[in-house]
C-alpha cells in the first residue's frame, strides 16, 4: 500500500502528464483552428496561432464544464479509477497524438483520450468497468460531428452563394476576409471550450480517485480549470504545422468565403456538443465542414484519397490508444 507522501508524488506526476497531454492537444489541433484562415491568406501563420490561442483561453468564461463532467465521471465506474488507470490512459493518448502529429495525420485527441481511459479500465476490470452511456454518446458523435459539420458547412456555402450571386467576386472576397476573422474566432472558442475540458475531466477523475477531491462536488478545483485552459492555449500558439498543410490545402482549395462557411459550420457543431456535454473531435468536425464546402463546388474539388486516409486514422484512434493504454497500465503496476 502506498504511503500518503508517495501517493502525493504520483498524483503530481500524473497531473503534469495530463498538462503535457493538454499542451499536445493544443499543439496537435492548432491546425483545426487556423488551417482555413491561413490557407485562404487572411492571416499569416504567426498571427493565426496567437489569434486562435487567445480564443482558446477566453472559452473559460463562456462554457459550462459539462464535457469535463462527462470525462471525469461518465466514462468509467468511479471505483475502478486509480493512478495506474490514469497513467495508462494518458500514455495511450499521448502516444497516439505524437504518432499522428509526426506523420501529419489529423486525428482526434479527444478520442485518443477516451480510448486510453477505456483501454486502461478494461485492462484492470474488464468491459463491465465502463459506463456505456458515456462511451456510446462519445462513439455516436464520432459520426455525428463530421456529418453535422459537413451538412452545416455545405448549407452555409449554398446559402452564401445564393445570397451573393449578383456580386463581383473581388467584393465578396474582401467582405469574407473580414468575416472569416469572426468565424475563425468562433471556431477557436469552441475548440478551447470542448478540448480543454477533456483534460480537466481526467485530472478531476484522478483527484477524486486519490482522495484529493470529493465526488459530490459539482465542479473541479479552479486551479485545474485555469491550468488546462492555459496549457491548451500555449499548445495552440506553438502550433502543429505538419497538420496545417493537410487540413488547409490537401483536402480542398479554400477561398475566404469557403473558409468562413467551414469555420461557421464547425463552430456551431462544437457549441452544440459542448452544451450537451459530449467530448467531440474538433478534427472530425472541421474536416467534415471543409469537405462539405468543397463538395458544393463539385465532387472532384475534394481530394477523396486524402479524406479517406484521414477517416482510417479516425477508425484506428480508439482501438490503438486503448491498446497502448492497456500495455502502459500493466507496466505501471511494476513502476509505482
Amino acid at each position: 500500500m502506498q504511503t500518503v507522501q508517495a501517493a502525493l508524488w504520483v498524483v503530481v506526476i500524473l497531473v503534469l502528464m495530463a498538462v503535457v497531454f493538454d499542451f499536445m492537444n493544443g499543439f496537435h489541433d492548432a491546425a483545426n483552428s487556423i488551417a482555413t484562415v491561413v490557407s485562404t491568406g487572411v492571416l499569416k501563420p504567426g498571427q493565426a496561432v496567437i489569434f486562435a490561442a487567445f480564443f482558446n483561453v477566453v472559452a473559460i468564461f463562456v462554457f459550462h464544464l459539462s464535457v469535463a463532467a462527462t470525462v471525469g465521471k461518465g466514462i468509467v465506474l468511479p471505483g475502478v479509477v486509480d493512478t495506474h488507470v490514469v497513467f495508462g490512459a494518458l500514455m495511450g493518448a499521448i502516444f497516439w497524438n505524437f504518432m499522428t502529429w509526426y506523420y501529419g495525420i489529423p486525428s482526434s485527441s479527444s478520442h485518443a483520450l477516451i480510448g486510453g481511459i477505456a483501454g486502461a479500465a478494461i485492462a484492470k476490470s474488464g468491459v463491465a468497468s465502463l459506463m456505456m452511456s458515456g462511451i456510446l454518446k462519445t462513439i455516436v458523435f464520432i459520426f455525428v460531428s463530421p456529418l453535422l459539420g459537413f451538412l452545416l458547412g455545405s448549407l452555409m456555402m449554398v446559402l452564401v452563394s445564393w445570397v451573393f450571386r449578383g456580386f463581383r467576386p473581388l467584393k465578396i472576397d474582401k467582405w469574407f476576409r473580414r468575416l472569416q476573422l469572426v468565424s475563425a474566432g468562433a471556431y477557436s472558442l469552441g475548440h478551447g471550450g470542448n478540448d480543454a475540458q477533456k483534460t480537466i475531466g481526467i485530472i478531476w477523475m484522478l483527484l477524486i480517485a486519490t482522495g484529493y477531491a470529493h465526488s459530490a462536488e459539482s465542479s473541479p478545483p479552479d486551479w485545474v480549470v485555469l491550468v488546462c485552459y492555459s496549457a491548451i492555449g500555449l499548445g495552440t500558439m506553438l502550433g502543429g504545422w505538419r497538420i496545417v498543410k493537410t487540413m488547409g490545402q490537401k483536402i480542398t482549395k479554400l477561398k475566404p468565403v469557403g473558409g468562413c462557411c467551414a469555420e461557421t459550420g464547425g463552430a456551431i457543431t462544437l457549441f452544440v456538443a459542448t452544451a450537451l456535454g459530449v467530448p467531440v473531435s474538433t478534427t472530425h468536425t472541421i474536416t467534415g465542414a471543409i469537405v462539405g464546402v468543397g463538395s458544393t463546388q463539385r465532387a472532384s474539388a475534394v481530394r477523396w484519397g486524402v479524406a479517406g486516409n484521414i477517416i482510417w486514422a479516425w477508425i484506428l484512434t480508439i482501438p490503438a490508444s486503448a491498446f497502448v493504454a492497456a500495455v502502459a497500465y500493466w507496466i505501471s503496476l511494476h513502476l509505482f
